[in-house]
């Protein structure tokens, strides 16, 4: 995730990040300029219309009832890539709240330093391991060697996490360690984990429908295919710099839009769970 000073215009402006989208649009903005270029040139200089002669005006009439309701699409597709990060975030949040909540329980309930060494090496893991699983990455390695080898034969390592935390507070209650009180104190703490797994695998599993992503897509090229033919008789060839601009900003709304509703990631823009993962690990050992 891009950490930026909210107040820096200037940095906004003139500074081009990794994450920008004129980078990635940038081979067909001048895929869109040229083809620009070559409509105006037929129109004017090829073909010689004018504007009181060419019914290619009447497509204005076309783009600005378009215009209004592109607008409500890419609002709409935007508001609703948002809500998905920022649902991830508050998922993660739940997380961190949870797990300092387990810990501060334990704190106080554990008198077995052995015990307490253990939830101290186990909790902050699942938050870790969740982490790479969210981002489909080689789990393989871990950050605990004891874990490595229970985990390695497992495909959802964020479960098995959570089963080793049940599993050493049931032994703990049958050891007379734990009350009976203190056991479903502790398991409800561990159940959120599983909570919030699950709310995230619900929003990385499940993409916007196809048909919607594949509708606003075409509805931008048709709008912005058909922009030369009606504005090149007010505009001349400033057309082409026109057309490419209006591309850039719906374009790049579809793509800011593509790389938020996935918050679990790579991306710039992605949540920053691994120094989340790292945090919970340090606010976990102080408790500890």
């Amino acid at each position: 995730m891009v950490s930026y000073n909210t107040k820096d215009w200037f940095t906004f402006i003139f500074r081009l990040h990794k994450a920008d989208t004129f980078r990635k649009l940038l081979p067909l903005m001048i895929a869109i300029g040229l083809y620009a270029g070559a409509v105006a040139y037929l129109e004017l200089v090829h073909w010689q219309l004018t504007e009181s002669n060419s019914y290619m005006k009447n497509i204005t009439i076309m783009h600005n009832m378009l215009g209004f309701v592109i607008s409500l699409l890419l609002v709409f597709r935007t508001n609703t890539a948002y809500d998905r990060w920022w649902e991830g975030r508050k998922m993660w949040g739940s997380l961190v709240n949870n797990s300092r909540n387990l810990a501060l329980k334990l704190s106080t309930i554990l008198t077995d330093e052995n015990d307490k060494a253990f939830y101290r090496k186990v909790i902050p893991g699942y938050a870790s391991i969740l982490s790479k699983h969210l981002t489909n990455e080689e789990t393989a390695k871990q950050l605990f060697e004891d874990l490595e080898h229970e985990l390695e034969h497992h495909k959802h390592r964020p479960n098995q996490v959570a089963r080793m935390l049940i599993q050493k507070t049931n032994d703990l209650y049958r050891a007379k360690k734990i009350s009976g009180d203190e056991l479903i104190i502790i398991n409800s703490e561990i159940s959120s984990f599983t909570e919030v797994c699950g709310a995230c695998e619900r929003i990385k599993n499940t993409p916007i429908p196809y048909s919607y992503s594949s509708f606003i897509k075409k509805f931008i090229f048709v709008y912005v295919m058909t922009l030369p033919f009606g504005y090149v008789f007010s505009l001349g060839y400033l057309v082409i710099p026109v057309v490419v601009f209006i591309f850039y900003v719906l374009a790049s709304l579809e793509l800011i839009a593509e790389e938020i509703e996935d918050p679990f990631g790579n991306d710039a823009n992605d949540l920053p769970t691994k120094k989340i993962a790292e945090n919970i690990k340090k606010h976990v050992e102080e408790i500890l």
